[in-house]
């Protein structure tokens, strides 16, 4: 028997793909589907639907494919949040964890993303995108943390690879594109002035919604000194926040996402 390569290893293949819909003033599963390692909950809420993404490999490692697609249309609501913590572990040379999420929110509905924090460990490798398409009167609102090891674990993470890609388009223009890559020894980098003085988590939040401007004040008072928040266009309100840890992270983090969920944040975030 030849030994095995590293192409040979088995690898976590999964994909979700959930739409929202309008009835009697409600709320409601439109379309559903979800296969491989990926599932997809909905706690009881009567207010609105809310979706928790499962991942059953338990993380994240090199070669995985998982793949996310939601829609929100005309007029209702969807939120999504993961059950814990994305965690993305050691993986071998030449191998990359890939993420894929596309998100579509139709006139007059609104859709939130709100995955937990993805915790990177030493050596992992993944790459990541997400794409959104807002129609001119949807609302779209997004957090994505990310904690570089565990501080509380002494976890320092040298080598790692993390590669971010945000693209929005609201009515078939592109409003936002951001992106992100650590090829390294993402401690060091962080310990930069310019970078992140130290800091070993992190957010980046966008809304998109009329209501954006006047929400500036207080995302910046609870945000702080390391953290800060714009109006790039009317109605695009992009936010960034830098914590020593997770721990410091959320306590900055959760007030403002309260107030922009309407205190409908979903109840995993506190757990």
């Amino acid at each position: 028997m030849q030994p095995a390569t590293l192409l040979d290893q088995p690898r976590a293949i999964g994909s979700a793909l959930v739409s929202s819909k309008l009835r009697d003033g409600r709320s409601y599963i439109d379309g559903l589907r979800q296969s491989g390692a990926l599932k997809l909950l909905f706690p009881r809420n009567n207010d609105l639907l809310e979706t928790t993404l499962i991942n059953t490999a338990g993380g994240i490692t090199g070669g995985d494919r998982f793949e996310v697609a939601a829609t929100a249309t005309n007029g209702s609501n969807l939120t999504l949040t993961t059950q814990a913590a994305e965690r993305a572990y050691r993986a071998q040379a030449g191998q990359i964890g890939r993420i894929k999420t596309r998100l579509t929110v139709e006139d007059g509905a609104r859709l939130n993303w709100l995955p937990q924090e993805t915790i990177l460990y030493e050596a992992s490798a993944i790459s990541r995108r997400l794409d959104v398409e807002v129609a001119d009167q949807g609302r779209f609102l997004m957090v994505e943390p990310v904690l570089f090891g565990r501080q509380a674990m002494g976890e320092e993470p040298r080598s790692i690879l993390f590669r971010d890609r945000v693209a929005i388009r609201r009515a078939g223009t592109l409003i936002y594109r951001d992106g992100v890559t650590f090829d390294g020894d993402a401690a060091a980098a962080l310990d930069r002035p310019a970078i992140g003085s130290g800091a070993r988590a992190m957010a980046n939040l966008v809304m998109v919604a009329p209501e954006a401007e006047g929400l500036l004040p207080m995302i910046r008072e609870t945000f702080g000194v390391t953290g800060g928040a714009s109006l790039l266009a009317n109605g695009l309100l992009v936010a960034r926040l830098l914590a020593s840890d997770g721990f410091e992270l959320r306590q900055r983090l959760i007030p403002v996402l309260d107030q922009l969920t309407h205190h409908k944040l979903p109840a995993n975030w506190r757990l």
